[in-house]
């Protein structure tokens, strides 16, 4: 990813629950996505997204994902917190 960094420091909820409640809520500004998760939780949250205007960026794999939310494991998903 290119932004390590921005994401590290940003307040995040990762996961496919903790995420997909934080666009529902309305907490979301943005949601990361792993390129090579489950392809029914991918759709599910684009449309979720959509119907929120949550913007969507993609990343290759769970481990950069993971990594990037300074986590020891892979994350299909995350989402950037408002504050």
């Amino acid at each position: 990813m290119s932004n390590d960094k921005g994401l590290q420091d940003a307040h995040v909820r990762i996961g496919t629950k903790q995420t997909t409640r934080a666009v529902e809520l309305g907490q979301a500004t943005e949601v990361y996505v792993a390129n090579d998760a489950d392809q029914r939780l991918i759709s599910k949250i684009v449309v979720l997204c959509e119907k929120h205007g949550v913007k969507i960026t993609y990343v290759d794999t769970m481990i950069e994902l993971g990594e990037a939310c300074s986590i020891e494991v892979g994350a299909a998903m995350a989402a950037v917190i408002k504050q």
